[in-house]
């Protein structure tokens, strides 16, 4: 198995941070390697419980939403993980703690009390976790209460039913939350549920894949969250809907045929989108499946799947130096967060230790885990999402036309780059007000553009996506006086090609980018050796990996950047090849050949088109210089 590794993977103080996450050093193989796992999660937390117990203070950054909210997720979210624990017959001693947090925080009476509920409130989200701790295991969370605090706690939580919420995945948290009071006896709408079922009927857009809602994002919360939680939902309620159930099920295997592709052999994701602070979730469809009792692959590639994604994770350094998580992806992060990432929010991780509810002999846990099969270098289109995926050895990369992210932060860089991938992940741009902006931003497997050389956009906002003529299409129309259509396609090993035709009523600077690289070495006597920069070509060869961009039509100048640190969410510095030049007002045709592997590579591989490239080129007139 190839690893994807770097030379600052391989720093004292990388892996003395990496020794921080309670998953290092786990072999994280059974059962109980995963309860060990959860027990290691929660250790941390347990000095920043408050007097009452209903909430953890994990820090002062700051959300959209109110600190009593986030204080509140802090002590909700890590009942992912220790729910199924419990539910699996593992112990948990502070299980009496939880138990008096919840009574205190559902009590309007008590200082830990979270808050009335109102419109589109936080609150509604983390009732998913308490719902969870419900339905899997009341004799631990819930029977213990006192009938008073039962009637305040059922009495709180079903104002889920009162109140609007986003029109998106959240309706799920209202479907949860209500299976719970029905599961242990109290008031609940299946009126209100089947509503919830039927809304999220219309966010489906078939071939397993879901829009969320109103905002039509096809990314992680796709199986980490519509899939996740409909799964739960045919697992313990598929008696009372057998039709959504069977629904669930079915798009599930459907869904993970593409799924399995967006996880290269190591066992690390392709990290685009919103949200990757929650990380190993990441992996939470396979939990979910299992859950479920769906075998969507061979029972042993599902376990091999969410196993060695956890293993992947386990190397990584990113805790504090307490244990605590942090915001971020490989490591801690505040540039890449979102608008709603607390300091709790990261332990929505823990949804993947689900499978530890089922008990030892179910199939999941039975069967031997097994490895991906060999890459073929196979291309795997999907239309419903937009997406065209391939994964090769030690590299699963996403072609993708672009979504509408606009509403999230940095949300060019998460939903408008050309290529995502797992070895090399992406990098989300800063120093936006600096005179050298240009040469700083790390706009990496993208575009920026500009009229005046000076105030650049980065392709972003999409206004047109999706598969046409067999390739992947985007259009980016920043303003009126600039249009780029994009078409991509994989090509021979490593390669992938985009074509882009741009229509400028004034003169425009084009800068386009390929695959970010680690420069932790690049003190190293030789480094340079491997950079190579001139009109036309760009190539990044370090001794971990290769990244380079070639000119199919004309001869771009062509510069290797240093972005600012902490842009790339892999790696804190790092190297990108870049295109760059001015083309005047008109209609223009540009091609660039983008290639990348997580190894060094002595010489670019030969480069072959695909018949569907080769089509389209055919088609317009288009002659590339491919040798």
């Amino acid at each position: 198995m190839m690893k994807s590794t770097s030379a600052w993977d391989r720093l004292p103080a990388t892996r003395q941070m990496a020794a921080k996450n309670p998953m290092n050093g786990n072999p994280l193989k059974t059962r109980a390697d995963l309860a060990k796992a959860t027990e290691g999660f929660y250790a941390p937390l347990k000095p920043y419980f408050s007097q009452g117990n209903g909430r953890l203070r994990l820090g002062v950054t700051a959300t959209h939403y109110d600190q009593t909210a986030a204080e509140m997720e802090a002590f909700v979210r890590p009942l992912w993980g220790l729910v199924p624990m419990v539910a699996g017959g593992f112990a948990f001693e502070d299980a009496s703690r939880y138990v008096e947090g919840l009574a205190h925080g559902m009590d309007p009476d008590h200082e830990d009390y979270w808050g009335d509920v109102g419109p589109c409130d936080q609150r509604m989200v983390e009732m998913a976790g308490i719902a969870t701790a419900i339905l899997l295991a009341p004799e631990t969370f819930w029977d213990p209460m006192d009938e008073t605090a039962k009637d305040k706690a059922e009495a709180w939580l079903l104002t889920v039913n009162s109140h609007p919420m986003p029109d998106n995945n959240w309706l799920f948290f209202r479907i949860l939350t209500n299976l719970a009071m029905r599961k242990v006896g109290r008031e609940w709408s299946e009126e209100i549920v089947r509503q919830g079922l039927d809304r999220i009927e219309t966010f489906y857009l078939g071939e397993g894949y879901y829009k969320d809602g109103e905002w039509a994002q096809r990314d992680y919360y796709l199986p980490m969250a519509l899939h996740f939680y409909g799964l739960m939902v045919a697992g313990l309620a598929g008696d009372l809907f057998p039709d959504y159930a069977e629904r669930y099920r079915h798009r599930a295997r459907l869904f993970a045929k593409d799924f399995q592709h967006w996880f290269a052999e190591d066992g690390a994701a392709i990290p685009f989108g919103r949200s990757l602070t929650y990380r190993f979730a990441q992996g939470a469809f396979w939990a979910g499946c299992a859950f479920a009792g769906e075998e969507v692959l061979p029972w042993g590639q599902m376990k091999g799947q969410l196993l060695r994604h956890l293993r992947w994770w386990s190397e990584q350094p990113f805790t504090e130096r307490d244990g605590v998580m942090s915001i971020g992806y490989v490591y801690p992060n505040l540039f890449m967060s979102e608008a709603y990432n607390a300091p709790g929010s990261p332990y929505w991780a823990l949804k993947t230790f689900l499978v530890l509810a089922l008990p030892e002999d179910h199939p999941f846990w039975a069967a031997e885990e097994e490895a991906l099969p060999p890459a073929t270098g196979e291309t795997i289109l999907a239309p419903a999402a937009g997406f065209a995926i391939r994964r090769s050895e030690g590299d699963s990369v996403l072609l993708m036309g672009g979504q509408d992210g606009h509403e999230h932060r940095v949300y060019d860089a998460k939903y408008g780059r050309f290529a995502y991938s797992s070895a090399f992940a992406f990098s989300v741009k800063s120093d936006a007000t600096s005179p050298d902006y240009a040469d700083r931003s790390a706009v990496d497997s993208g575009m920026m553009a500009s009229f005046d050389g000076t105030c650049w956009m980065s392709r972003g906002h999409i206004l047109e996506a999706g598969i046409k003529e067999g390739l992947v299409y985007g259009v980016w129309q920043p303003c009126d006086r600039l249009r780029v259509e994009s078409w991509l396609d994989f090509a021979s090993e490593g390669w992938h090609v985009r074509l882009h035709r741009i229509t400028n009523e004034a003169d425009v600077y084009i800068g386009e980018s390929g695959f970010s690289v680690d420069r932790t070495d690049e003190k190293r006597p030789g480094f340079a050796d491997g950079l190579v920069e001139e009109a036309g070509r760009v190539i990044i060869r370090t001794p971990d990996a290769t990244s380079a961009l070639v000119d199919l039509l004309a001869k771009r100048s062509g510069a290797i950047l240093r972005a600012s640190p902490n842009t790339n969410i892999r790696y804190p510095r790092t190297l990108f090849p870049r295109f760059y030049g001015m083309l005047e007002a008109g209609d223009h045709w540009l091609a660039t050949a983008v290639y990348g592997k997580p190894t060094e590579t002595k010489e670019l591989p030969a480069l072959h088109l695909s018949s569907a490239m080769l089509a389209f080129c055919k088609k317009h007139g288009i002659e590339l210089a491919t040798e």
